[in-house]
C-alpha cells in the first residue's frame, strides 16, 4: 500500500526537520530512519496505529522521538495527515 504525505502534514516534517536540525544534529539522520521504519511497519500493518476519537484516523509514535504520524487508511493508500508533535497541545 503506498504512503502519501496529504499536504496537512507538509509544516509538520519542516517543523520535525528544523527541530532535530537546530537542538540535536547529531540525531537527525536516526530520526529519519526511525520515520522510514514506521512506513515499512505501517505498509505491512496499516491498522497497526492505535484509533483515534474519529473512525478512520490512527496515531503512531514514531519511535525514539517526541512525534506520531496521524494517519488514515483508504482502499489504496495510507495517508499522512500530521506528524504530530506530541509535546504541542491538540
Amino acid at each position: 500500500m503506498k504512503i502519501v504525505y496529504l499536504p496537512s502534514s507538509i509544516s509538520d516534517l519542516e517543523w520535525m526537520k528544523q527541530y532535530y536540525e537546530s537542538v540535536f544534529p547529531e540525531w537527525s539522520i536516526q530520526a529519519y530512519r526511525h520515520v522510514l521504519a514506521l512506513e515499512g511497519l505501517l505498509q505491512q500493518n496499516p491498522f497497526i496505529g492505535n484509533k483515534t476519537e474519529h473512525d478512520d484516523v490512527r496515531e503512531i509514535p514514531i519511535r525514539k522521538t517526541p512525534f506520531s504520524l496521524i494517519y488514515r487508511v483508504t482502499d489504496h493508500q495510507i495517508q499522512i495527515l500530521r506528524v504530530w508533535d506530541q509535546r504541542r497541545e491538540r
